[in-house]
């Protein structure tokens, strides 16, 4: 076997377990956001074990234990079966990873990716740390929200990695849209922004704070208080469960949150559509028509959350569909900057 032919098996060896990795990332993403949805952040009040067992107290002599050991929290074998689940999964997540930054360190000669699996592999060990400051520091806000951006990153990266270990080579017709490029890196950075919005207002038990549409109900303008709204460090408390701050504050992130989903889709939608008119190739058109779909589902979803009052399929949809968004639009940016 000659050395080419040796990088590409490995590639494709490597190309495998990193797709893998991504369909278990939106898995980990989808039970987190289900996780917090269903308050089962702390259905086990310690990290990595639940009331000390590696599964969930569920016989009346493990709650009972379970009780005198932690007589703050009832148990509820529900929401700590959902906390174990999404550790469960994010933990054989972590365990991927880790085998493929070894894999790309052990073939780094023969020109395999390094730098990026070793990135993802740090976020993930700190995504780890997240996890257990969510549970320690009785769901702060600011921990919730990193944790949420946390699985989000880790997600992204791997698709990346996924994009890089592909072979395929962009047009030269299709250099009247290279220039876009840069619009759709600014375009990440707003998603991004949107997102971390989203988390802060689902941290805070915001999201039901304004419920009638386009922006918020009566008086809301009134109502807008950005004191304390945004402060990343809180006073302390003993659980931040349910929230912590007044309902003007919440009213607050909530508008904010809804004035960038309407910068966001209006910024996107240009871009899609710019990218879609002046391309010459079916890649590119192709590509904005996904980004488009997977813009406009978000923002029915939203809608939806706010007309049907957060149901929860409709609520953890939202996650997953903003995770695809970030996706399509990373798939897109990576081919208008990639280099022929």
């Amino acid at each position: 076997m000659n050395e080419q032919s040796f990088y590409t098996q490995h590639n494709q060896s490597v190309k495998k377990l990193v797709f893998v990795s991504i369909l278990l990332a939106l898995v980990v993403v989808a039970l987190g956001a289900y996780t917090r949805l269903t308050h089962a952040g702390l259905g086990c009040p310690d990290w990595p074990t639940c009331y000390g067992l590696i599964d969930v107290p569920e016989t009346t002599e493990q709650i009972a234990k379970a009780e005198l050991a932690y007589p703050e929290r009832q148990v509820e074998p529900a929401k700590a079966w959902n906390e174990m689940i999404h550790r469960y999964f994010a933990g054989t997540l972590g365990l991927l990873i880790l085998a493929i930054a070894f894999l790309s360190f052990k073939n780094r000669a023969q020109g395999t990716p390094l730098r990026l699996p070793l990135l993802i592999l740090v976020v993930v060990i700190f995504q780890a740390a997240l996890g257990m400051w969510t549970v320690t520091m009785k769901l702060m806000p600011i921990v919730v929200m990193g944790h949420l951006l946390g699985g989000f990153t880790t997600l992204c990266l791997l698709f990346l990695l996924y994009l890089r270990l592909r072979s395929n080579r962009i047009n030269r017709s299709d250099f009247s849209v290279k220039k876009y490029g840069r619009y759709a890196l600014l375009g990440i950075v707003i998603l991004g922004g949107q997102i971390a919005l989203g988390g802060w207002t689902s941290s805070n038990y915001a999201a039901l704070s304004c419920v009638e549409l386009p922006i918020c109900q009566s008086g809301w303008q009134e109502q807008m208080n950005f004191e304390n709204s945004f402060d990343l460090v809180p006073p302390e408390r003993d659980s931040y469960e349910f929230g912590h701050l007044a309902h003007d504050e919440r009213v607050t992130i909530h508008v904010m949150h809804r004035f960038g989903a309407i910068v966001t889709t209006v910024y996107l939608t240009w871009l899609i559509l710019m990218i879609y008119l002046k391309a010459q190739t079916s890649t590119f058109k192709s590509s904005a028509v996904v980004v488009g779909i997977a813009l406009y589902s978000q923002v029915i979803l939203g809608i939806s959350n706010i007309w049907f009052s957060l149901p929860l399929s409709v609520a953890v949809g939202h996650n997953i569909v903003a995770a695809c968004l970030m996706l399509t639009l990373i798939a897109l940016t990576y081919r208008l900057r990639r280099k022929i």
